[in-house]
């Protein structure tokens, strides 16, 4: 990846919606050369996609949650994926290094709702225990580049 390749991911980052020829006019290439970048990014795995971002309030989503999960014994970040998947209030799953095994990043619309998906997640018999963080506001959020 070049210098320009990785003005056009800015652009691409700021606004993934902007044509070729947009992008293309800002960094000094045609249209069709920033295709071709794109077009090489996406067959290199270097973009692995387009996504609109979504207002989480817009989903009813008011509330949310970081889940630290403890688990009895090891667990392989497969089997996480296959146990908390299936949940659709959990919209992150990471490893973590530390005591906890797994953070959690739930999400729903009210405290009941946080509460019920807790308890799902510890339905899971090699769940030692969890501890929750409420999220109070956000202040920052960027881009992931």
């Amino acid at each position: 990846m070049d210098d320009i390749d990785r003005r056009i991911l800015a652009h691409l980052l700021r606004q993934a919606r902007a044509s070729f020829q947009e992008i293309g006019a800002k960094i000094g290439l045609s249209a069709p050369a920033v295709k071709r970048r794109v077009d090489k990014m996406v067959a290199s795995k270097q973009i692995t996609g387009f996504t609109a971002l979504v207002n989480p309030a817009a989903l009813g989503w008011t509330t949310e949650a970081y889940v630290e999960v403890y688990y009895r014994d090891n667990i392989t970040p497969s089997e996480l994926r296959r146990s908390l998947e299936p949940i659709p209030q959990v919209v992150g799953v990471w490893t973590i290094a530390g005591e906890a095994d797994a953070l959690v990043h739930v999400m729903a619309t009210d405290m009941a709702e946080i509460e019920s998906t807790v308890e799902r997640i510890r339905e899971n018999s090699r769940v030692g225990r969890t501890r929750s963080s409420i999220v109070m506001s956000r202040i920052l959020e960027r881009p992931r580049t």
